[in-house]
């Protein structure tokens, strides 16, 4: 899947269901949901929860902070290519963006706004010659005026999770600029 198109559909679907178990892999397949990130499995597992999802037509973004038995390493996003189907890969390590992007993965890297530490984290980020195609900002919950001021900095789009729960708070996110919001509540994936 080509960036532009990756970016597309991200922005066509502003509630992505983010899956962290079995459940949550069985419920995301009878949802409209056409993109899902998976945050749950093992080097054993992972190709079979891709296969199942991308053989329900949708595009898959694979946490690879989270798959256990992968390292930060970029061997781990060999096997990613090379073993699943993925679309791409979510990490909170930019050293594993610029080799993604060499293996054609599309790329989501994941910030997580906690001090002034991390927006200048955040900052030190937007300056980088390699960039992600999607930066998700946790918690997803923050003030309108913080979400406009990231995307001032930021040269590539937005989108938001953690901690949102309500409709309001998805519309809050989306109202401010950001292209989507991801999450694990299943309360709020038909939104």
């Amino acid at each position: 899947m080509l960036r532009q198109d990756f970016i597309e559909k991200i922005e066509d679907n502003p509630v992505i269901a983010a899956i962290k178990d079995d459940a949550g892999l069985e419920k995301c397949l009878e949802t409209d949901i056409g993109v899902i990130f998976v945050l749950y499995g093992d080097v054993c597992s992972i190709p079979n929860i891709v296969k199942r999802i991308k053989d329900a037509g949708k595009t898959v973004v694979v946490h690879m902070d989270l798959i256990n038995g992968l390292t930060s390493k970029e061997i781990s996003l060999d096997f990613i290519k090379e073993h699943t189907e993925a679309d791409g890969i979510i990490t909170t390590k930019q050293n594993l963006i610029k080799h993604a992007k060499e293996l054609g993965l599309n790329t989501v890297l994941r910030f997580f706004m906690l001090d002034t530490i991390a927006l200048q984290n955040f900052e030190k980020q937007s300056h980088q010659d390699i960039q992600p195609d999607i930066i998700e900002v946790l918690p997803g919950i923050l003030l309108p005026e913080f979400f406009e001021n990231l995307r001032r900095i930021s040269r590539v789009r937005i989108m938001a999770s953690g901690l949102i729960s309500t409709k309001e708070e998805v519309l809050n996110a989306l109202n401010n600029g950001v292209i989507s919001i991801s999450t694990t509540n299943q309360k709020i994936w038909d939104i």
